[in-house]
């Protein structure tokens, strides 16, 4: 599949579904001289430790990756394959942290895994915002994406924070990160990036809040289960909002009609993620009873993105890559109103890197159907 380098930076695509022809692919297009991290974004098809086994096989460099609901590269969407990108070069340094047993995780831990990669930087002693940046990706099953991002952004302040929540498709049954080219569930990996090159970080959404409010009256905030709203059953008192059947929910209807709630001047997505037998709706994030809900309405989605793309193009004017987290709701929206050949023609000029999420970290939150990410600029040499 197609491949490009530039300056210490080189992309690649494969969709051969062979776990051991796919990663010599890989390598054959990505692979270069200095080359010490590559990380990638692969479909959940494919068999996890035969695919952790074959890209060691063939890469001697750190491995970084997740599984996803679709993948994303300057083709636009690629659907059960790998995209990847292989880093060399002394101007760009590439720093992990695995994190395993999520659940166990607490700031104190945060703060170690800062104090350790502090100790490791080049360009600078301190975190310096100028030059660092960070990347989360985390197991989109935990549950804990709001507890691990929160400590990780307050431990590492002011490097921002972008990433994404691992996914399976729509399957929502095994969700993995992949530290050092294994493959693990109830885990995540924190990358912190060392670059000279101009960066930008960015966030955007196509969605804006209705008139329309609801009230979340019971919850089971464990699970991200919204048992009622405006005291009846969740799912009935949802579809009766959109005017539907509650059979005909699912998640190209989710995808269209998500709920927003306000968080100081800033409306935040709650994307949901399925209707449950109790007619419950789980969520992709927490939902805390009490909460007022207000339904959401999309504007043009590829107007939002040419507008962003235009907007991040002023800030870093020849961009060497682009690293897209991206909901796996946008990817729906996109598909279901045959838009995908006008998204594939925006990315066709961009190199990037990306892939759907089960959701998006952007500082120090955990949100839904957003496009979050970074773009680099500048050059290696």
């Amino acid at each position: 599949m197609a491949t490009s380098r530039r300056n210490g930076v080189k992309t690649g695509v494969t969709l051969l579904k062979d776990e051991n022809e796919a990663a010599a692919d890989l390598f054959d297009q990505i692979a270069q001289p200095g080359m010490h991290t590559v990380l990638f974004f692969c479909s959940p098809k494919y068999d996890a430790d035969s695919l952790g086994s074959a890209l060691k096989k063939n890469f001697s460099c750190k491995l970084l990756g997740c599984t996803t609901a679709g993948e994303i590269s300057s083709q636009g969407y690629v659907e059960g394959g790998i995209v990847a990108v292989s880093f060399a070069g002394a101007h760009l340094k590439i720093h992990s942290y695995g994190i395993h047993r999520l659940s166990g995780f607490t700031l104190q831990d945060a703060r170690e895994i800062a104090d350790s990669m502090r100790n490791e930087l080049v360009f600078s002693d301190e975190f310096d915002p100028k030059n660092l940046f960070g990347m989360l990706l985390i197991d989109g099953l935990s549950f804990l994406e709001e507890q691990v991002i929160s400590y990780i952004h307050s431990a590492f302040q002011p490097v921002s924070i972008v990433g994404g929540s691992a996914a399976d498709g729509f399957n929502l049954q095994e969700t993995k990160v992949c530290i050092d080219g294994e493959f693990m569930s109830d885990a995540a990996v924190l990358i912190l990036v060392e670059t000279t090159a101009p960066f930008a970080v960015f966030k955007t959404q196509h969605l804006e809040p209705t008139d329309q409010k609801m009230v979340v009256t019971r919850t089971d905030p464990a699970r991200r289960v919204v048992c009622e709203i405006n005291a009846e059953p969740a799912a009935e008192e949802y579809a009766r909002i959109l005017g539907i059947p509650a059979s005909e929910l699912g998640p190209a209807v989710f995808s269209q009609n998500p709920v927003m709630i306000r968080i100081a001047d800033s409306w935040q997505v709650r994307s949901i993620k399925s209707v449950n037998p109790d007619k419950s709706l789980s969520f992709h994030c927490a939902i805390d009873a009490g909460l007022v809900l207000t339904l959401a309405k999309g504007f043009d989605i590829i107007t939002n993105l040419k507008n962003e793309i235009r907007r991040l193009l002023k800030i870093i004017p020849d961009p060497r890559l682009v690293i897209a987290f991206d909901c796996a709701f946008r990817r729906l929206e996109i598909l279901d109103n045959g838009l995908g050949g006008q998204f594939a023609r925006l990315m066709k000029d961009i190199r990037l890197v990306g892939f759907n999420t089960y959701g998006e970290q952007f500082n120090s939150v955990h949100v839904n159907q957003t496009l979050v990410g970074v773009v680099i600029g500048g050059e290696d040499e």
